[in-house]
């Protein structure tokens, strides 16, 4: 029998909710009222697994805390090294949240076990907490509750609660597959830069696979991205550009191909994805060769293939990934200005990349398109975008220009930082970049907890927080059309 509350048929479109009713905690209570029997006093998990939103945090707070104490052990640092309690939570929340602003060298300050935690840390960030916490609750229970499926289903993209486990399954096997293919394919290159050191190209493989494809910056040596040889560069950054798509658009890629269907009956999702994600990257490899074609930190003594080598690179790697570091404080002031714009767009919606999205940036450039030609609705593809969807799309856009505003503005009182390196830094810890012009140090702890606080918030999304802390009698239904699309 088909569920009443995720059909999105027209014929059940009054009682179709959207992600108003997944974090709602009252819908469960009126459930168990409308049954005749009286309602029972909850015990404390009771009234956090009635209300995901919340249960969301908890679960990335443990994980913080876990992975900082991991972090602050002795075995994490060489001997005669120590690591600050700020130090280690900063790093925590850069590796959950993928973001990958390291503040030490990752090389020399940390071990073979302090880079494991990294690993594993950003690991399950890039899965997502939500997913991870299912898992968890289909290896003890054997199956999943109404609201971690709920959960889940809000961080796949998916509606139906039939379909969760299917798309769980998926997702994990797809995460594993690209991570697999992109460690083969990076072994050969490393073992070629480490001079046939099979242990250390190992271990590196494995860790740039992670770390390419869940978008989070850090390196297990000092070489970083590798972007002189380009059998280690290319496959890190095909890796980390799948990373910024997003599971929704990944699996309906898998779908259609397996279906042959053609990319005209693609959804409305994947397309506004790949077409926005595609003209982005062209307009930043346009933009770094334009601007930066004489910066000698860039293109230095660099023909035209390497130049054309390092500008993709250039035009791939900011928006999400990080890797690479060397560059990015000798760039131009408006170069320093545009990477911020495209940080804070971010990548797809549900990826490991952070941003507004870049559903939610197409959606304003939508309704910016109705206005001014004078249309009510809002259409692309042949397809109308709910007004819910709109008004989500604005709430999203004008919180976190609020967010990184005030961000930049605190960093610029605690570090005396320009406002251009200011906002730099917040753009990158709100979209994840993972990229830093000095900001992020570590013997400025309110600094660092400035920017942690915008990771987490790019991480787990204005709407998984804002629902967290509302009551839920006063979040509203939300109705969506036949083919959704995911913002935020």
């Amino acid at each position: 029998m088909a569920n009443p509350v995720f059909d999105q048929a027209s014929s059940n479109r009054e009682s179709s909710h959207g992600y108003a009713w997944w974090f709602s905690g009252n819908t469960f209570a009126q459930s168990e009222a409308g049954d005749g029997r009286p309602p029972r006093k909850r015990t404390v998990i009771q009234h956090l697994v009635s209300h995901p939103g919340r249960l969301t945090i908890m679960y990335f707070i443990v994980l913080v805390i876990a992975s900082t104490t991991m972090l602050l052990i002795p075995p994490s640092t060489p001997k005669g090294e120590t690591t600050t309690f700020s130090t280690a939570i900063f790093t925590a929340v850069s590796a959950l949240s993928t973001c990958g602003i390291s503040i030490v060298n990752s090389t020399t300050h940390w071990t073979l076990f302090g880079q494991a935690v990294l690993l594993v840390s950003v690991q399950l960030g890039g899965i997502g907490v939500m997913t991870f916490a299912s898992l968890i609750t289909l290896a003890i229970n054997h199956h999943m509750k109404s609201t971690q499926r709920l959960l889940t289903a809000s961080e796949l993209g998916t509606s139906k609660l039939s379909e969760i486990r299917g798309v769980l399954n998926v997702v994990i096997a797809t995460t594993m597959v690209i991570e697999t293919i992109t460690f083969v394919a990076l072994f050969p290159g490393l073992l070629k830069v480490n001079e046939g050191d099979w242990r250390k190209s190992l271990w590196e493989s494995l860790f740039f696979a992670v770390m390419s494809y869940n978008n989070a910056g850090f390196t297990p040596d000092t070489a970083g991205l590798h972007v002189n040889s380009w059998g280690v560069g290319l496959p890190i950054m095909l890796s980390a550009f799948c990373g910024t798509l997003g599971f929704p658009v990944i699996l309906n890629l898998l779908k259609c191909a397996r279906a042959h269907v053609p990319p005209k009956r693609w959804s409305l999702h994947t397309k506004i994805t790949l077409t926005v994600t595609f003209i982005i990257v062209a307009m930043s490899l346009t933009w770094f060769l334009l601007v930066e074609w004489d910066n000698p930190f860039l293109f230095k003594d660099a023909d035209l293939n390497t130049r054309m080598r390092y500008a993709m690179v250039a035009a791939v790697m900011p928006r999400s990934s990080g890797f690479d570091l060397s560059w990015v404080p000798q760039v131009s002031e408006p170069t320093k200005v545009f990477m911020s714009v495209i940080m804070f767009i971010g990548g797809g919606s549900t990826s490991t990349a952070g941003g507004i999205r870049v559903t939610t940036f197409a959606v304003i450039l939508l309704i910016c398109r109705a206005s001014f030609t004078g249309h009510k609705d809002i259409n692309t593809f042949h397809h109308r975008i709910h007004t819910n969807v709109a008004m989500t799309a604005v709430s999203i856009t004008s919180t976190c220009l609020l967010l990184v505003l005030v961000s930049s503005l605190s960093l610029m009182l605690v570090s005396g930082a320009s406002l251009t390196n200011s906002l730099f830094d917040s753009c990158s810890a709100f979209g994840l970049g993972g990229y830093t012009v000095g900001v992020a140090r570590e013997d400025n702890p309110a600094a660092l907890a400035i920017l942690a606080a915008t990771m987490v918030v790019g991480r787990l999304g204005p709407m998984t927080i804002a629902y967290s802390i509302s009551r839920p009698r006063t979040l509203e239904a939300v109705r969506y059309p036949t083919e959704p699309i995911v913002v935020g």
